[in-house]
């Protein structure tokens, strides 16, 4: 199944079951995939987690309820909101006003909502095997399949730059080439934790001190994509340049791999790496490495 299938094949399934119980595990084990991979797979493709869709999906069939004159009440309890406070509440978030304003103004913002897409870029990745390798550095525990994962990753980047984490690595680790690896490595149980990982490749982990972990980098055939440049040095640039890294692996799930021949392989890691071509300069790229198979025909 390729992932575009997969994403029809979730839409499907939580739509036919919007006023029943959902959760990660339930919506991944119905798709053929571990919780971490495809929870994954979904952010990425949507922009959002699991359960962002499900409760917006959910708001967004109450919204068109409430014009068969059904009680709140009733439709927050039918949805699957224990109160009628607290379905107003995530009603107001979500569109901006309470349910009964909503009603007036609903016209004015019906079909305002879009999807980003990738657009304008073609990109040929290049298919290479990769010796397995050691990365040493520093890590953060998180969720894929809740709302925080990406706030967690960002969290970690903005408070270790304080401390200039970069430096700090080159300098305790001493590495034999300038790179950042960044890792998501899941845990052992299909929860969805994981931790997430910024490090440097190193030959042997001798020199790693107490609060860095480790990981060994399995061998593995990798599709090598290098991102859109895009200038970096100013706050509005290096948000640009990070949309350009999540757009680039937008487009990975949701186009590459329907016309590639490969397929994701679960059993490897995936990863991103950032050398001297992502500093503050005009045209700045990275590299995302993708683990493949390819397809049986």
């Amino acid at each position: 199944m390729n992932y575009k299938d997969a994403m029809a094949l979730c839409i499907e399934f939580i739509e036919k079951n919007i006023k029943n119980e959902l959760s990660p595990e339930i919506i991944a084990n119905e798709c053929g995939y571990s919780t971490f991979h495809f929870s994954r797979v979904f952010n990425i493709n949507k922009g959002m987690t699991l359960m962002e869709y499900v409760k917006r999906r959910r708001l967004s069939l109450a919204a068109k309820d409430l014009f068969n004159g059904n009680k709140i009440i009733d439709i927050a309890l039918e949805y699957g909101f224990q109160t009628h406070n607290g379905f107003s509440k995530a009603f107001k978030k979500e569109f901006g006003f309470s349910p009964t304003q909503y009603l007036k103004r609903m016209d004015s913002y019906l079909g305002k909502k879009s999807i980003l897409k990738f657009g304008g870029y073609y990109m040929n990745p290049i298919i290479i095997e990769k010796s397995a390798f050691k990365v040493a550095g520093y890590g953060i525990k998180t969720n894929i399949t809740n709302g925080n994962y990406t706030k967690d990753v960002a969290s970690f980047w903005i408070n270790y730059d304080g401390e200039n984490l970069e430096s700090k690595m080159y300098k305790i680790l001493n590495p034999p080439k300038h790179g950042e690896v960044g890792l998501c490595i899941p845990s052992s149980k299909d929860n969805g934790e994981a931790t997430y990982m910024l490090g440097v490749i190193v030959d042997d982990f001798n020199d790693v001190t107490d609060d860095m972990i480790t990981v060994e980098v399995p061998e593995a055939t990798y599709a090598v994509f290098t991102t859109p440049p895009a200038n970096t040095g100013t706050e509005a640039e290096d948000n640009e340049f990070a949309n350009m890294i999540k757009q680039t692996w937008k487009y990975i799930f949701e186009e590459w791999f329907q016309e590639s021949g490969y397929a994701f392989d679960e059993t490897k890691l995936d990863f991103e790496y950032y050398d001297e071509r992502c500093h503050p300069t005009i045209g700045a790229v990275m590299d995302i490495y993708v683990p493949v198979l390819k397809k049986s025909v």
